[in-house]
């Protein structure tokens, strides 16, 4: 038996081949330092109020000195063939927000970390302003961005998704907008509390401290497991911030010339503390400020400041020391990887077909599919949901687990899916089984005929005294709706319950002398979700004339909808929207 600090860990069989940088151990990474020799002031490095170059933020001192994020040929570089040493495969760049300082160095630092291999994944910081919706134009905003380069990190074994982690996620309650994103990417949230990751992808830990007790531990791994989520708890080797926060009361963790990494990294790979995990984090690889990097730490550091060093890690001295951590991270990425199953031989024996492939619910817009766990030689690392869509079928969702749910769906639609199993050799199984599912028809809802807008659900972007948007679908025309006067655009919706073919829409205002001609300035728009509005009718001015019942009519080029929008944007009569009928015609 190996044991470091007590706590003892069997060691795994020898003798299968690890990949030679671990794409399951993550690293988060700080790209917010700089100096004025390259970037023309000191950045981080003066935190406590310390005055560099001798005297900074840290109770270590890097081997580099204090350098700058944004020398990609010298410090960046450096950092990369450190990481390549490591055995790490995949870095977590700190992102503070869109045209951030760290957002503008993404480019140069993917562009060093393609050369040595290594993969960069996200980690979403609580910038000012940050909400459940804007990480979520984050997350889009960076798939776009930086996708396409080598570098960019989307995990083989979870359907090729980027991951993003969410640093201090409980300080936003609601993350409901995360739906909208995680079937295509990975979102961790920052926590043990598994009551407070709806919505996301799984949960990490970061917390240097508590990886040497792992409070809550196993409760996260075991429910992470049993849900097909991802659990990365996180690793440290210590921590301490005494000279960047000065007077700080938080504890401190020290590195017991190694035993703490080793600790954590056992507890992280202990079996009855959260099984084998998915991923784990690193915290960290140069967060200096807190003590935590394994980042090399100068050997002789500038006297009189009261620096530590990492003198007598793993029973190392001088220049060996001061790669310790480094070395013997990738002691344990081997580790880590020699207990998931890495071989010797390709793995070239697919699943076999998942079975009983199921419906288990249907709402108007998603339905709920499950199915028995595939098997395989190795072990099946993910299923693949298709939609089955003429010649070519629709991906729409890739999971660990038995079961997903399909959503952004139409009502009262039949939809053919099916399921394929894969393991981490990206050998795929046959389809399951077809399941034919029918969304529900939402209530009150029917086809009908004639005026299809009649009674139904409508909302407007704004409302004048009583005048609601109700009376523009209420049948009679003595009664209107008016938007807010002054305040163009205005926009008034109709939800007519389900997709219907849509031919016309006629327009009425109170077919009497005392509305006197007015030309209002119009679009008509489209949606299926209430959601994404395309155009079908472009802006033009539509005369209402009294001596024609003050109606007009509007041809639209054949579709189907669910939702029809106007969008008024002048009116030469009122300065406001107004409508007294809002008609929909299939024919």
């Amino acid at each position: 038996m190996l044991c470091w600090a007590g706590v003892q860990v069997a060691p795994a069989a020898r003798g299968a081949a690890v990949p030679e940088l671990s794409p399951n151990v993550h690293l988060f990474y700080y790209p917010w330092y700089g100096n004025p020799q390259v970037g023309g002031e000191w950045r981080h490095w003066q935190q406590g109020g310390r005055t560099p170059p001798n005297d900074i933020g840290a109770d270590l001192y890097p081997s580099l000195g204090p350098y700058d994020s944004g020398d990609y040929a010298g410090a960046v570089t450096k950092h990369m063939q450190w990481i390549k040493q490591a055995g790490v495969g995949v870095l977590v760049y700190s992102w503070w927000g869109q045209g951030s300082y760290e957002d503008n160095l993404v480019t140069g630092v993917m562009n060093a970390a393609a050369q040595y291999g290594i993969k960069v994944a996200w980690h979403i910081e609580p910038y000012t302003g940050r909400s459940a919706a804007s990480v979520v134009g984050d997350i889009q905003y960076i798939n776009s961005r930086y996708g396409g380069s080598p570098a960019f990190y989307r995990d083989a074994e979870h359907g090729n998704r980027a991951a993003f982690y969410v640093f201090e996620s409980l300080k936003i309650t609601d993350w409901a907008a995360l739906d909208q994103v995680t079937q295509n990417n990975i979102v961790l949230a920052q926590t043990t509390d598994t009551s407070k990751i709806a919505h996301f992808s799984g949960l990490y830990t970061y917390d240097g401290i508590a990886g040497a007790t792992a409070p809550g531990w196993a409760n996260a791994g075991a429910y992470a497991k049993q849900n097909g989520l991802i659990w990365a708890p996180s690793v440290a080797p210590g921590y301490i911030d005494d000279r960047a926060v000065p007077g700080n009361t938080s504890p401190t963790l020290g590195r017991a010339n190694g035993s703490t990494y080793d600790l954590e990294w056992a507890n992280a790979l202990d079996p009855a503390k959260g099984g084998l995990p998915s991923w784990v984090s690193i915290t960290s690889f140069n967060e200096w400020h807190e003590g935590s990097s394994i980042e090399p730490a100068h050997g002789n550091p500038p006297a009189g400041f009261g620096y530590q060093t990492f003198e007598g890690a793993y029973g190392k001295t001088g220049a060996a020391a001061e790669t310790a951590y480094l070395d013997r991270t990738k002691y344990w990425a081997t580790e880590f990887e020699t207990r998931r199953g890495g071989g010797s031989q390709p793995d070239t024996q697919p699943p076999s077909a998942p079975g009983n492939a199921r419906s288990t619910a249907t709402t108007e817009t998603g339905v709920a599919l499950a199915w028995n766990a595939a098997t395989d030689n190795v072990g099946v690392s993910g299923y693949d949901v298709y939609r089955e869509a003429g010649a070519t079928d629709v991906k729409v969702g890739s999971v660990s687990g038995t079961s997903f749910t399909v959503t952004g769906l139409s009502p009262s639609t039949s939809y053919q899916f099916y399921v394929v199993a894969r393991d981490a050799a990206q050998n795929t199984s046959p389809p399951s089984a077809t399941v034919t599912a029918v969304t529900k028809t939402p209530t009150g809802c029917s086809p009908g005929t004639g005026d299809l807008a009649r009674g139904k659900s409508i909302t407007a972007s704004s409302t004048t005294q009583n005048y609601v948007p109700a009376n523009a679908v209420d049948g009679n025309a003595s009664t209107y709706w008016e938007s807010a006067n002054n305040a163009f655009p205005q926009s008034i919706t109709v939800d007519l319950c389900a997709q219907a073919g849509v031919k016309r829409v006629v327009l009425k205002l109170p077919p009497i002398s005392s509305w006197n001609t007015r030309t209002q300035t119009l679009s008509v728009l489209g949606s299926a979700n209430g959601t994404a509005f395309d155009t079908l009718v472009a802006s033009k001015g539509y005369t209402f004339n009294p001596a024609g019942a003050n109606t007009v009519t509007i041809t639209v080029p054949a579709t189907t909808q669910r939702y029809l929008r106007l969008n008024i944007t002048g009116n030469t009569g009122w300065p406001a929207g107004q409508l007294s009928s809002f008609e929909v015609y299939s024919s």
